[in-house]
């Protein structure tokens, strides 16, 4: 698999962000996709070790979007990337969904981390009726 930026999705739950990821796996096979779902006990809930964990997983030295659900995951992943102080691994402003979809189809490119946090960021401006 050539080197691209990888997707972490960071969810309260488990089930929403494994489905997710079988979504992106199907459109954009080359694109390293990590969950990062459910608290430590496996419940509902966000885990910053499993933040950690997944950006671990799918980090192939071109940079990291992390989506998040709602607002308690952002926290996590804020305070995750306060500890780490890097400019490479990106929490996207952005749909999880529509995000990670726009993310995972410009990152199987190969494109650019700063180009596939913009398609992620972008996607909320796409209207789903015409």
């Amino acid at each position: 698999m050539a080197a691209r930026v990888g997707i972490v999705l960071v969810s309260h739950s488990e089930r929403l962000a494994a489905g997710l990821a079988e979504l992106l796996g199907q459109l954009a096979p080359e694109v390293r996709v990590a969950p990062a779902a459910g608290d430590a006990e496996g419940g509902l809930g966000t885990s910053d070790e499993r933040v950690r964990a997944a950006v671990g997983t799918v980090d192939s030295g071109y940079g990291v979007v992390v989506l998040a659900d709602l607002g308690s995951a952002v926290l996590t992943v804020l305070d995750v990337l306060a500890e780490w102080r890097r400019d490479d691994v990106v929490l996207a402003d952005a749909p999880l969904v529509e995000g990670a979809v726009a993310a995972a189809v410009l990152a199987g490119t190969g494109a650019e981390l700063s180009d596939v946090v913009a398609a992620a960021r972008e996607a909320r401006e796409i209207p789903k009726l015409p």
